[in-house]
């Protein structure tokens, strides 16, 4: 991955790069709702934040803080607002957690649509680029890399990778130590937990703060990669988004989470770069009759869902891990002997002693 920029444009590196960011926030999302069983449909809200955060943070009007310390407050600032919430999210689970966190979705999208100062309402805000130690990432200075122009893209793509390996790091850490063990038996029985001596809303609280910080460092990223943010890209249709991300690769599976949002982030972009050659897709902007990338996208992976809960309910991540084992199970098995037809090894002939006289 670290080779790519050099060989593709810049189109495969926005779809890389926007898979990565998305990447970021599905696998908090999959700690939240795959791990710890709780029903998140406000990820977009805490998506906000963080672009919201980082680009008024490192932006005029704004604070003008420098690049690098907006983008740590930036996450620091969507943990809070997940912090703010936790008391509910201890509380309270399922179905209502889910209708709870749908109202941060609603709420925050009127907060960015009438804080003019700070969002810019309904047009947005441009996002300033990230520099670190003089080094920018945006278009701003020339840089050439072993006779390859390196803009914003494959500046980004860097930026993204050290951010996606980082955060898949911490996560399978997470998942393999005591607080994945604590929530994986919190998923599966709350009065269990509580038995063996899970503190029941200490951990639920903590999950759903550390879902936020995920999220609010993929809507940093996300802000970096389309540098100006606008309201309505923050709706609940995002929300549903990043749950199809996580049902399709596989609850509580971070590599699974990963490819949901490759698969649901790529999707859409890529429909509409083919449009053209696809049946019953239409170009933007377009007037002619049948479906846009947009909407054709969606019912794709809709069709994913619905297929991915009746034949393989654990997902990509499932299916791919079924695979491998029934791969290693045929290369392992030893020849059946029991088997009457098979052809019995030829036996050697041994020749009958003579009588010594």
């Amino acid at each position: 991955m670290c080779v790519l920029p050099f060989y593709l444009d810049a189109f495969w590196l926005r779809i890389g790069l926007f898979a990565m960011a998305a990447a970021i926030g599905a696998v908090g999302l999959s700690l939240l709702s795959g791990t710890a069983g709780q029903l998140s449909l406000g990820h977009a809200f805490f998506l906000a934040v963080g672009a919201y955060g980082y680009a008024w943070l490192a932006g005029e009007p704004g604070p003008g803080l420098p690049p690098v310390l907006a983008l740590v407050l930036a996450v620091l600032l969507a943990g809070a607002a997940g912090g703010l919430f936790s008391p509910v999210a201890g509380r309270v689970r399922g179905i209502y957690l889910g209708v709870a966190t749908l109202a941060l979705v609603f709420l925050g999208h009127h907060v960015l649509l009438t804080a003019d100062s700070i969002t810019g309402g309904f047009n947005g805000r441009s996002v300033p680029p990230l520099t670190v130690g003089g080094f920018s990432f945006g278009d701003d200075t020339e840089l050439t890399v072993l006779g390859v122009p390196f803009g914003t893209e494959e500046r980004l793509w860097y930026l993204g990778l050290l951010l996606f390996a980082v955060t898949c790091f911490t996560a399978r850490g997470m998942l393999r130590g005591r607080p994945g063990r604590a929530l994986v038996a919190l998923r599966d029985s709350e009065t269990a937990a509580s038995v063996m001596g899970v503190n029941v809303a200490r951990y639920r609280s903590a999950a759903f703060i550390v879902s936020s910080m995920y999220a609010g460092l993929a809507g940093a990223l996300l802000a970096l990669g389309f540098r100006r943010i606008v309201p309505d890209y923050f709706g609940l249709v995002l929300s549903v988004d990043y749950l199809a991300m996580i049902v399709i690769g596989g609850l509580g599976s971070v590599a699974g989470a990963v490819a949901g949002a490759a698969f649901v982030t790529a999707l859409p972009l890529l429909m509409t770069r083919y449009a053209d050659h696809l049946p019953l897709v239409t170009a933007p902007g377009t007037g002619e009759g049948g479906v846009g990338p947009t909407e054709a996208a969606r019912y794709l992976y809709g069709a994913a869902i619905v297929v991915v809960l009746l034949y393989a309910p654990d997902g990509l991540h499932g299916l791919t891990r079924r695979v491998r084992a029934r791969i290693r199970s045929r290369k392992h098995t030893p020849p059946d002997t029991t088997n009457p037809t098979a052809t019995p090894p030829p036996a050697t002939a041994a020749r009958a002693k003579e009588h010594t006289p």
